[in-house]
């Protein structure tokens, strides 16, 4: 039983190994636990193929808007409506100030569909400034607003963004002017500086009493960003904006934050309604302590303040072999005064210092010091113990009064109006790749839109994965504790597979326990119980026997069983005293014997071919009683017992 508990055990503990390294693969695919899966529209789903197909059997046709749209690109055909920024970034240095950086149109790096191209920037180090208007402006009423395009850091990213703006309207808007001033209504798009993963919504919301706009950041999504900007793939980044003031944000269509523009911005939209009285002041005697020392204790007298904390210890003893007269450091034999030193410039030359050769045999060198030890009376400087504050008042707060600026905005969707977007970037990492740009109002017009783009992206970049092999590998990079857990699947069916097939040798212990029990006394008692019990098997097993012998060979063994005890009766018939009494009973044992003998002949027959063990065994019960007279008599009475 401990064998198979231990066996079992060994089995449950490979069970949660495999699960781990599982678990671990499918963390590094998946985003988190608290990601919420949006809904593919039917229409996305048409795109899905055989993952099987190579990029090059992937036939690519540039996508099509299926509804009513405010704004797309692809980049497919002539850079047509995008203008160059030729203005210079305020409050910078002249030299990196001209937003002169490179943009190009190309197909991606890796994973590329043949015939889809994207815009790229291409510079490091400098700013980037491009623009383009809007189909037809998109006002804040009644409709939701879907902005939605695609990023691949193509080299990954250590320093810069990928976040786009949607630009206000206005009358004086021009594009060739576009820098990081112009006023937009929307920021949106990943951000990353050092180890900070940002995914940017922020919107500039207008104050109804001064008429000056305020930025409102979204809250930090909950999730890890990380892989989005390290795995070198195409990620499809979505923003969802509601008139029932709810926002969303998507990453690969799926939601990694959600929340309401009233509840979930950074400052909130609305003021608070009551703020610090900014005259009011704290009195003078206004008592915040909760704990003061107590007045009324009075410092003991044996109290001594002048005791110091460390002395020294009276019981230490100089180790033997300490060397008084040699110091710790002596000058450097070997080293050699620099040919241009001047001693009148530099003053005179010394030796740089070594330690002491001779000290690195020796318990030490110089003089010896006794050690420090804690100081038994040090008590330290006495403090009166603290006591509540019977004059404590809490902490004081200035009062509130109404907030003079307060204004409620219950509809912060109501934005001003976007009529162009633009994209202005500082980046240290090249090729970063955009494509597919589209700003609707209907979530099936972007599904589409997605699927026909984005989507045959990710099933090239998935039908050129590596294998599972190179997926364990990769993972163990970034986890080394992996490798411990793969040598222990790769080894575990192994030894279950010899903890469970292989013969069991028996022990020492199995062996003297049984020799113990063969050693073990018999008593008569169980001597006989053994005998019964083997008679009774026997007999069951010449009932099967009586079934192959002849009627003939029945008879003649019960005949010669009758004349073997009819023999026997006579003898002890003679034995006996020859009295009238005793012959009539004689001749009533004889007649009893001879019926006992005709009714128990079926069963002597029986026990005619028993084994020598149990003649052994009868002939010890016999030999326990004297006279051959006594003995048969006991053994006849038994066989008539039985």
């Amino acid at each position: 039983t401990a064998r198979m508990h231990f066996q079992w055990d060994w089995l449950c503990v490979g069970v949660l190994l495999i699960s781990s390294v599982t678990a671990e693969i499918e963390n590094e695919e998946a985003l988190d636990a608290d990601v919420e899966v949006e809904d593919f529209d039917k229409q996305s789903q048409e795109a899905d193929v055989d993952r099987e197909k190579s990029s090059l059997e992937v036939v690519y046709q540039t996508p099509k808007p299926t509804g009513e749209v405010y704004f797309t690109e692809t980049f497919d055909g002539v850079l047509a409506g995008w203008v160059l920024s030729k203005t210079k970034k305020e409050d910078t240095d002249d030299d990196i100030a001209k937003y002169d950086g490179k943009w190009e149109v190309q197909e991606l790096k890796e994973n590329r569909v043949s015939g889809d191209r994207g815009l790229v920037l291409k510079s490091v180090a400098k700013h980037h400034a491009i623009s383009a208007m809007l189909t037809k402006a998109f006002v804040f009423d009644n409709k939701p607003l879907i902005v939605q395009y695609e990023v691949n850091f193509q080299e990954g990213i250590d320093c810069g963004g990928a976040y786009i703006k949607l630009l206000s309207s206005s009358d004086d808007l021009n594009l060739e002017y576009f820098f990081d001033k112009t006023p937009y209504t929307i920021m949106f798009g990943p951000d990353k500086c050092g180890e900070d993963y940002k995914l940017h919504f922020i919107f500039r919301h207008k104050n109804p009493k001064t008429g000056e706009y305020d930025e409102k950041h979204a809250k930090r999504p909950d999730v890890d960003l990380k892989k989005f900007y390290l795995d070198k793939k195409t990620h499809l980044y979505t923003l969802v904006l509601k008139p029932d003031d709810t926002f969303e944000m998507l990453i690969d269509q799926l939601v990694v934050s959600k929340g309401s523009l009233l509840e979930d911005m950074v400052p909130p939209v609305n003021p608070p309604k009551e703020i610090d009285d900014p005259s009011d002041k704290k009195p003078d005697d206004w008592d915040e302590r909760p704990k003061i020392p107590d007045p009324n204790a009075v410092k003991p007298d044996d109290w001594d303040e002048d005791q110091p904390s460390k002395i020294e210890d009276p019981d230490a003893v100089k180790p033997e072999g300490w060397l008084d007269d040699e110091p710790q450091y002596v000058p450097d034999p070997d080293a050699q005064k620099p040919k241009d030193w001047d001693e009148e410039m530099d003053g005179e030359w010394e030796a740089p210092q070594i330690r002491n050769p001779k000290c690195e045999t020796a318990p030490g060198c110089g003089h010896w010091v006794r050690p420090m030890k804690n100081n038994p009376n040090y008590k330290g400087k006495w403090k009166a113990p603290m006591i509540d504050n019977p004059n404590y008042q809490g902490i004081w707060s200035p009062r509130k009064i109404a907030n003079p600026d307060y204004f409620e905005d219950l509809h912060p969707f109501k934005m001003t109006t976007i009529s162009a977007i633009g994209l202005e970037l500082w980046s240290m990492t090249s090729d970063i790749y955009f494509d597919n740009f589209i700003i609707c109002s209907e979530k099936e017009v972007a599904d589409r839109w997605a699927a026909d783009g984005w989507g045959l992206k990710k099933l090239v970049a998935s039908a050129n994965e590596p294998g599972m092999f190179s997926q364990l590998v990769t993972a163990a990079e970034d986890h080394p504790w992996l490798w411990v857990l793969y040598v222990l699947t790769l080894a575990l069916p192994v030894g279950l597979g010899v903890l469970f097939c292989w013969p069991a040798k028996k022990t020492d212990e199995d062996i003297d326990f049984r020799r113990t029990d063969l050693s073990k006394p018999i008593t008569m008692g169980e001597q006989n119980q053994e005998r019964y019990e083997l008679e009774d098997d026997e007999i069951e097993l010449e009932e099967e026997k009586e079934n192959e012998d002849t009627a003939e060979g029945e008879r003649r063994e019960m005949e010669e069983t009758k004349r073997e005890l009819i023999k026997d009766t006579k003898m002890l018939g003679r034995e006996a005293p020859h009295s009238e009494g005793e012959g009539e009973g004689g001749e009533d044992i004889y007649d009893d014997e001879e019926n006992e003998v005709a009714d128990g002949s079926q069963e002597e027959a029986d026990k005619s071919n028993k084994s020598g063990s149990e003649d052994e065994m009868k002939e010890a019960d016999e030999s326990t009683s004297s006279g051959d007279g006594p003995r048969k008599s006991v053994r006849k009475r038994r066989v008539r017992k039985d």
